[in-house]
C-alpha cells in the first residue's frame, strides 16, 4: 500500500496563492515600447483572443503542475516492501575445524571422486553453516595455532564461504585441539546468548600446546558451552598400529563432549559427515519467533522526474 513518509509538506500547496496575495507584485523597469496607437490597440485585441487565454491557462496548469509534483516528490511516496523475519535462536554457536596436516589425506569420497578429508569437510560444512540462519557463528581454524576465520556474525553466508577457502597449513601442520577451542570459549566470555556450543572436528591427537583438553573441555562446563565433537577419519587410536599416522583420538573427543554435556560422533566416511550435520541440527534447532524489519521502496524519483519534465516544458515556451 502506498502512503507518504512526510505528508505535512503537502499542507505547502497553498503557498503560491499567499504568496500572490501578500507580496507585492515587482515594479516594471525599463524595457517599455512607444508604438502608435494603432497597432498597440491591436496588441491589445491580440492579448484577449481564445488562443491567448489558452496559452495562458495552460501556462497556469504547467506551473501548478510542476508545484505539486514537487510537492508529492519531497512528500515521500513509497511502498512497505514484504521481508521475510530473520530468525533469532539466542544461540551463539562457534565451529571449530582442525585444518592440521593430516587433513590432505584423501580416504573420503564424494560423488564417487576420492577427495581428501578437507574437501569433505569443506562441502558438508558449507552446507550446514548456511542453514545456521538465525544462530550467531564464529568460526575457528586450528592447527599448531588456533585463530579466528570469521567473528561471531548472523551472516551465515560469510561463514561458508570462509570454510570453502580453508587452506591446509595456515595455521600450522600440527593438531593443538586445546587451543583451538580455548580460543572458542575466550570469545564467549562476554556473549549473552541464551545458548551457547561449540562444534570442533578433528582429525588427529592432540600432539601441540601444554593444556589438556579434558581441562579445556571442564572450562566450558563451567561456563555453560556444550561443545559437541566430531572425530573424522577411518581409523583411531585404538584401531591403528604403533606409530601409524593419520588416526583420531576419538577417546580424547568423546571425553570433551561428555564433560562439557554435548554429543560426540564418529565420521568414517562423507555419509556419515552428513548425517552428522543432521543430528547436530537436530540437536541445535533454530526454529524461533523472528525480528521482523519494515523495509520500504521509495517512489519520490518519479514525481520528481515528472515536475522536471514540466519545468523543462515551461522554460521552452518562455523561450
Amino acid at each position: 500500500m502506498l502512503d507518504l513518509a512526510t505528508p505535512w509538506v503537502l499542507l505547502l500547496a497553498p503557498l503560491p496563492l499567499l504568496a500572490m496575495r501578500l507580496l507585492r507584485p515587482a515594479e516594471a523597469r525599463g524595457g517599455a515600447l512607444a508604438v502608435p496607437d494603432r497597432i498597440g490597440a491591436a496588441l491589445l485585441r491580440a492579448s484577449g483572443t481564445a488562443a491567448a487565454r489558452r496559452d495562458i491557462r495552460l501556462t497556469h496548469v504547467l506551473r501548478w503542475g510542476a508545484w505539486a509534483l514537487l510537492l508529492l516528490a519531497l512528500a515521500g511516496p513509497r511502498t512497505l516492501a514484504p521481508v521475510q523475519a530473520l530468525k533469532v535462536s539466542g544461540r551463539d554457536l562457534a565451529i571449530a575445524l582442525d585444518l592440521s596436516g593430516s587433513m590432505v589425506r584423501d580416504d573420503f569420497y564424494l560423488d564417487e571422486a576420492q577427495v581428501t578429508r578437507l574437501e569433505a569437510v569443506q562441502r558438508v560444512g558449507a552446507d550446514f553453516a548456511r542453514r545456521r540462519a538465525g544462530d550467531r557463528v564464529a568460526l575457528i581454524f586450528f592447527g599448531s595455532q588456533a585463530y579466528f576465520a570469521t567473528p561471531f556474525t548472523f551472516d551465515v553466508e560469510a561463514v561458508a564461504r570462509a570454510i570453502e577457502a580453508a587452506t591446509i597449513g595456515i595455521s600450522g601442520r600440527a593438531t593443538n585441539i586445546s587451543d583451538g577451542l580455548g580460543l572458542a570459549l575466550k570469545r564467549m566470555e562476554t556473549s549473552e546468548a541464551a545458548s551457547k556450543v561449540v562444534i570442533l572436528l578433528s582429525d588427529g591427537s592432540n600432539n601441540a600446546g601444554t593444556t589438556d583438553p579434558r581441562g579445556v573441555a571442564g572450562l566450558a562446563a563451567s561456563m555453560g558451552v556444550r561443545v559437541h565433537t566430531i572425530a573424522l577419519g577411518p581409523k583411531d587410536l585404538t584401531e591403528a598400529e604403533t606409530g601409524e599416522r593419520g588416526v583420531v583420538d576419538a577417546a580424547t573427543l568423546r571425553a570433551i563432549s561428555e564433560v562439557s554435556g554435548g554429543t560426540t560422533f564418529r565420521v568414517r566416511t562423507t555419509e556419515d559427515l552428513a548425517e552428522v550435520a543432521d543430528a547436530l541440527d537436530r540437536l541445535e534447532a533454530t526454529d524461533s519467533d523472528g525480528l521482523s524489519a519494515e523495509v520500504y521502496h521509495e517512489h519520490w524519483t518519479w514525481p520528481a522526474g515528472l515536475a522536471a519534465l514540466l519545468i523543462l516544458g515551461l522554460a521552452w515556451r518562455d523561450r
